[in-house]
């Protein structure tokens, strides 16, 4: 499986940056928003034809618990849109592992699927909080 696709659904969100830090909760927001960035770069290092789709693992993972403390920091201002990110990360996290245990045509297929939703959330909450960091 190429992971292009994944480098560049994930890559959206480290399109943007953190500018304005003037109170502490934006500041948590976009420290946040920076570590989601900072291990959308580490995913986008990954060579997947050499190590294989487990060496994402990892990162998928960490990215979860980034995306989790995002949505603590971000709830009040960008919560629905990083609830949607969280919840497309998770079905491309479960989708990683089906395919990972049954790399059948189905299940790649729902990979690319889940990439594409992750894709459109990452977007969404790239564009809420562009205004803000």
């Amino acid at each position: 499986m190429r992971l292009l696709p994944v480098l560049t659904a994930l890559g959206v969100l480290a399109a943007g940056g953190c500018a304005g830090q003037d109170q502490p909760e934006v500041a948590a927001v976009c420290d946040s928003y920076a570590a989601v960035q900072n291990t959308v770069n580490h995913i986008r290092q990954v060579n997947v034809s050499e190590n294989g789709i487990v060496a994402i693992r990892p990162y998928v993972s960490q990215l979860l618990n980034e995306l989790n403390q995002l949505v603590l920091d971000a709830k009040a201002q960008f919560g629905a849109q990083a609830d949607g990110l969280r919840t497309t990360v998770d079905a491309l996290q479960t989708t990683v592992g089906t395919a990972r245990e049954d790399p059948n045509v189905t299940n790649l297929a729902a990979v690319r699927a889940s990439v594409a939703s992750v894709r459109a959330s990452a977007q969404t909450l790239r564009d809420a909080i562009a205004g803000t960091c």
